[in-house]
């Protein structure tokens, strides 16, 4: 089964406007796709839709199947079933999406319990390797979100995505608060455990230099609209739109990380 369909998906606003248009994309077993544009483009829209957890006011419309279920439409009640399990996100900016008031052991333990129904010692002993699994200490387990570093925040909120052993991993932006060595490092992790693991990647960013090191293929968006798809390399080698042709452009002055993909 395809972890990941979307076809036709729209999000609209209470005032009838369309932030995301007509937006169709697969996700196979293992593959790593990019999501990229710049702010306002859609991207993190997209990854909401795709979860069923669009904010008040918006809507979405057409069809998303994520292990089968369809999330458009569907109440929350069996959404909740499928979150976690069949896909699981990491967010931009982990201070925002930990509990403040939580130390990192107990919100990490939760998912771990109800994908597995650990009680006591095992359950701590299960904490203790999804800490070990991101290269985080043990005493992180005791620590509140504002106690440990942004870097660590982040890899702990990949900790708690992975808990419920999901089909598909979104990563929306979860480098991006970060600085350069810690954004490496970052992403290294995440390399490695989602080819440990055999999931599916769903990667949304706005650094196409990013994205040609972390995916297979790419869907660029602008305004909310696809505006070019296809193989990272083919992208980076010969992009087609005019935007896509800027994305390129641009990471070619700033970066070096696409020498690798030069013909």
């Amino acid at each position: 089964m395809t972890p990941l369909e979307v076809a036709g998906l729209s999000v609209r606003r209470a005032d009838g406007r369309d932030l995301v248009r007509d937006l169709s994309f697969s996700l196979a077993p293992g593959e790593r796709l990019g999501l990229i544009g710049e702010s306002g483009s859609g991207k993190s829209l997209t990854a909401l839709a795709v979860m069923g957890l669009l904010p008040a006011g918006m809507t979405a419309h057409g069809s998303v199947l994520l292990d089968g279920t369809q999330m458009v439409g569907t109440p929350d009640r069996k959404l909740n079933r499928v979150r976690g399990r069949a896909a699981a996100v990491v967010f931009q900016e982990p201070l925002t999406a930990l509990d403040p008031l939580m130390r990192v052991g107990r919100q990490l333990a939760w998912p771990i319990r109800r994908r597995r129904g650990l009680r006591g010692a095992a359950l701590r002993a299960a904490v203790q390797d999804a800490l070990a699994e991101v290269r985080l200490p043990e005493r992180v387990a005791a620590a509140y979100p504002h106690e440990i570093s942004g870097g660590q925040r982040q890899r702990a909120a990949i900790a708690m995505a992975l808990a419920c052993e999901p089909a598909v991993l979104i990563a929306d932006e979860p480098t991006t608060a970060l600085d350069v060595t810690v954004q490496s490092e970052v992403l290294a992790l995440l390399d490695g455990l989602v080819a440990g693991r055999g999931m599916a990647l769903l990667f949304i960013t706005h650094d196409l230099a990013v994205v040609a090191d972390v995916a297979d293929r790419v869907v660029v968006l602008k305004d909310g609209s696809m505006v070019e798809s296809g193989r990272t390399r083919d992208i980076v080698r010969e992009p087609r739109h005019a935007y896509t042709r800027s994305l390129v452009d641009s990471a070619w002055a700033l970066e070096g990380e696409l020498d690798r993909l030069a013909p």
